[in-house]
């Protein structure tokens, strides 16, 4: 069913790039948009799955999805994608910074490439798109919208997550820092914290074991994981013309998780080594 949340003309014609949208909360991010009359470009690394993501999006809702294969590490190559992108629509309306990936480990395990290829993908991705998008817009006297997707330990840090705690602490700066200086030129930067929602690969990698999923939901006020649509429905608001005057906020969306105690993977101090070993292997798997 259709969450009746919003019109459906909420963000029609608003043309909006997706990093990470061929999966996970990307693609969620994607179709919500589709739904509300958004023209949506995803970007990944792998151009076959971005393509089947893009055909599928567009049988199920209708309207336009442009698949464009970028890693986001590689300044050149987020810079191609943004001229494509722009020339495809005549123009980019917002980004959603949503490429991410994070290690669940001892921090004393991570070799220097573990913590290069975490920072290379959040911290230097979403500068190297944020950039290559703002500066479009400020040259063309163009509004914009960045939206990142940070984390709840993006100002607490947590432990056993040291890379990406670093690297979304960082986004969390970018966003604040360019919320002031771009502000004043049409151009607004906001983020969204979010808690535990379960996407496949992501979820399964962190949480392989059924009775670390039990102590997950424990740690939860609200008792069960967040819904998809719930995180869609609020970054859709945040493209919005409704969401005009929001500008340098970071918006938490975890049930209550934060509250209850900081640090989202501070509990895995309680990990028995056969735990360690199964996420450790359901890691190498993913990659």
């Amino acid at each position: 069913m259709t969450d009746p949340t919003f019109s459906p003309t909420l963000l029609r014609d608003r043309r909006i790039l997706i990093t990470g949208g061929g999966t996970g909360l990307g693609r969620a991010m994607g179709e919500r948009f589709l739904q509300l009359g958004a023209r949506v470009i995803i970007a990944s690394r792998r151009e076959a799955l971005l393509r089947t993501a893009a055909d599928e999006m567009m049988a199920a809702h209708g309207g336009t999805v442009l698949p464009i294969a970028c890693d986001v590490r590689d300044p050149e190559a987020v810079e191609r994608m943004v001229a494509t992108a722009w020339e495809h629509f005549d123009g980019i309306d917002g980004l959603v910074n949503n490429a991410a990936g994070n290690i669940a480990s001892p921090t004393e395990r991570l070799s220097h490439r573990a913590v290069d290829a975490v920072l290379g993908i959040v911290l230097h991705g979403s500068l190297y798109c944020t950039l290559a998008l703002g500066k479009r817009w400020l040259a063309a006297n163009r509004k914009g919208r960045v939206l990142s997707i940070v984390t709840t330990y993006a100002e607490g840090g947590s432990a056993y997550v040291v890379p990406s705690a670093a690297a979304k602490a960082g986004v969390l700066a970018m966003t604040r820092s360019l919320a002031v200086e771009w502000g004043p030129r049409g151009i607004t930067c906001n983020a969204i914290a979010p808690g535990p929602f379960p996407t496949k690969g992501a979820w399964d990698r962190l949480l392989p074991d059924p009775s670390l999923l039990d102590a997950a939901i424990d740690r939860i006020p609200l008792r069960r994981p967040g819904a998809l649509d719930e995180l869609t429905s609020l970054a859709a608001f945040l493209l919005s013309d409704a969401a005009q005057y929001i500008n340098g906020d970071c918006i938490t969306i975890d049930g209550g998780e934060k509250l209850k105690g900081a640090g989202q993977f501070a509990w895995m101090g309680s990990l028995t080594p056969e735990q360690w070993a199964a996420l450790e292997a359901s890691a190498r798997k993913a990659t």
